[in-house]
């Protein structure tokens, strides 16, 4: 039998999960006033909120959509935000459907630690591309996804997608 290995993800699952303490800047806020966009796979910014790829995917393609203000919660962001939030979304949607083809997403928010919230101190709503049949053995059995192409070259496509979107 031969071994996949999806090595990236260790890092993770193996990283303490300790949260921000009070004063301190969660990681998104940080991400957000760093002007490293590849580095910190930033693909999009806009006016209250930016896109950046998931670290660590559940899936090739997964990017989440970030408050620039620290929020634990829906109820403290404006109308405003709220809006740039939801558009800046539809524009990633519309850059993954170019850039990957997927044949659907899973679009979702963890509201809390109870409910799967990774990072409890900063809202983000997470965007992940899906395929037909790509819940095989691996993520079932193995528990292990296989992300085929390297997080920087999707960064790039879909920077340049939605790039696209506005010229």
């Amino acid at each position: 039998m031969e071994a996949l290995h999806a090595p990236w993800r260790i890092d993770y699952i193996l990283s303490p999960k300790v949260p921000a303490a009070d004063g301190e800047a969660s990681l998104f806020t940080r991400i957000a006033r760093s002007s490293d966009d590849e580095g910190n796979l930033v693909i999009a910014r806009a006016r209250s909120c930016y896109a950046v790829l998931n670290a660590y995917p559940y899936n090739g393609g997964h990017l989440m959509v970030v408050p620039y203000r620290q929020t634990s919660g829906l109820d403290d962001l404006g109308d405003d935000e709220l809006l740039d939030l939801m558009k800046l979304l539809r524009r990633c949607q519309a850059a993954l459907r170019t850039v990957m083809k997927p044949h659907g997403f899973n679009v979702g928010i963890n509201l809390g630690k109870v409910a799967g919230a990774g990072i409890v101190e900063h809202l983000h709503i997470h965007v992940v591309p899906r395929w037909d049949g790509d819940t095989n053995f691996m993520p079932v059995i193995a528990g292990t996804s296989v992300v085929p192409e390297a997080l920087a070259d999707i960064a790039a496509k879909l920077r340049a997608a939605l790039a696209a979107q506005t010229a």
